[in-house]
């Protein structure tokens, strides 16, 4: 349960920061945080990361129901008990909510988060976004563990 409460902080604080965006700044409006690194910078993504399939809102709506209830599955069924595990589920599924809402709502996602990488004009992303990379993350690192923990096992 506790890991579908991550899922609802990650919806929350993306659609309240999503709705900030859009109320107080026009689209292409860009505000400095930190010179030459950080910028809240109004965006807008018909597509996936980095504008792939631009445009193709019912095949991003069938794959993100599919992997709302993947994810819910594998939180109900496989994270009890690991903590680690459960909080990628619960991130991965907090995030894929948070831009499904956008997509059904505005027929488009809102992005903000503008970051420069050496001279490298990062693409504009938002906190679902963030939410879904660092899930991912979390759940490479689960997967390495548990294989280093099986081969250990087999081994002793």
């Amino acid at each position: 349960m506790g890991y579908f409460i991550i899922a609802l902080f990650v919806i929350a604080l993306d659609q309240f920061t999503k709705w900030l965006i859009v109320k107080n700044l026009e689209l292409g409006d860009s505000i400095e945080v930190i010179k030459n690194f950080f910028y809240i910078t109004s965006h807008r993504n018909t597509g996936a990361a980095w504008g792939v399939l631009a445009g193709q809102m019912w095949f991003f709506y069938i794959i993100t129901i599919l992997v709302v209830v993947g994810l819910g599955y594998y939180i109900i069924k496989h994270a009890k008990g690991n903590v680690l595990l459960g909080v990628s589920l619960g991130l991965m599924l907090g995030g894929a909510i948070g831009n499904f809402i956008d997509r059904v709502w505005r027929k488009e996602v809102v992005d903000f988060i503008h970051v420069y990488i050496i001279n490298y004009s990062f693409p504009v992303f938002n906190i679902a976004d963030s939410a879904l990379c660092i899930g991912v993350g979390l759940l490479i690192i689960y997967m390495i563990l548990e294989e280093k923990a099986a081969k250990e096992k087999k081994n002793a």
